[in-house]
């Protein structure tokens, strides 16, 4: 089978195709083996390729990428439950391998895949998916009448959170550029804020309740968000920790994901009723994936990108 791994840490370029042999479900490990419909790119992936996360999340070489994961199972292994062959599932893999034609994963990390979508396209929501649901429901605990600053809402992390807060009740500001106004819109957005015209401060006229920050920031620019929270409110991020002053009696959280088959099936309730939309702004072939790399670094990159094999 074909598959996207790396040999080496460095840039886009290290990104190699192999064939290598069809994995099967290991003895007693509660494995299934997962024909891939499609997997997703995440920033974080290109981090991780070039070597940043090594201290924190060191893996062995060569290491196919891939962390989410959608598809069909093929093989049931000793010990797996839940799951015939022929079903559609989701997962995180937080091993990494879904960058191939297929993979075997853990049947208690999978659940069953959106009904009411096309498989693929359910590859772009459990890690963008579960990280939205955890900022806003876990640790922003959003609720109806509140008023959140969602900060980068142009990715695709940012477009699962600004429709969960908005089906929480929430008036949902964002920072979006131009080219993604009209998507952010689509998903609920109340108030759309652009970042490159200004500061943030100049386009909201009262404070927020939460702030869900959702990008890399300059320590000036996080300075400059933290007072936007009135007293008693909160800051999620997922990237720049964003600290208030001492005396600003709010609480910030710098978050981290992590794998829950409940909010994924949570997540995936959600796709069904129609409360929750998935953008696919592109999709894009397996031999593709180094070139998603690099215009992600290049900042070119807009919405979940679905990868096929």
């Amino acid at each position: 089978m074909k598959t996207a791994r790396i040999h080496e840490y460095g840039d886009s370029s290290v990104i190699r195709y192999d064939a290598v042999p069809r994995p099967r479900p290991r003895p007693a490990f509660g494995e299934v083996l997962v024909q891939v419909a499609a997997t997703s790119f995440n920033p974080t992936e290109a981090a991780l390729r070039a070597g940043m996360l090594q201290a924190f999340f060191p893996v062995d070489l060569p290491y196919t990428l891939g962390w989410d994961l959608a598809g069909t199972v093929a093989e049931i292994g000793a010990g797996a439950e839940g799951f015939a062959v022929g079903d559609r599932v989701i997962g995180r893999l937080d091993s990494g391998g879904a960058a191939a034609q297929y993979v075997r994963a853990p049947a208690a990390a999978l659940v069953a895949a959106p009904a009411s979508i096309p498989l693929a396209h359910a590859a772009a929501l459990p890690v963008a998916g579960l990280t939205a649901w955890q900022a806003v429901f876990e640790h922003g605990k959003v609720t109806a009448g509140q008023r959140v600053l969602v900060n980068g809402a142009g990715g695709g992390v940012g477009g699962f959170v600004t429709q969960l807060a908005k089906h929480a009740g929430a008036e949902v500001i964002v920072t979006a550029s131009p080219r993604s106004t009209q998507a952010v819109v689509r998903q609920g957005a109340d108030q759309v804020i652009d970042y490159t015209a200004g500061p943030v401060s100049a386009a909201l006229d009262a404070p927020v309740d939460t702030l869900l920050n959702l990008v890399p920031l300059s320590p000036s620019d996080a300075a400059a968000l933290a007072p936007l929270v009135r007293p008693g409110g909160r800051i999620v991020s997922i990237a720049t920790p964003i600290e208030p002053a001492a005396d600003a009696g709010v609480s910030a959280i710098h978050m981290v994901a992590r794998n829950d088959v409940a909010h994924l099936a949570a997540l995936v309730e959600f796709v069904d009723a129609g409360a929750l939309g998935i953008d696919i702004s592109e999709s894009r072939p397996l031999a593709d994936l180094a070139d998603v790399h690099r215009r992600s670094e290049a900042g070119q990159n807009r919405g979940k990108i679905i990868i096929t094999p």
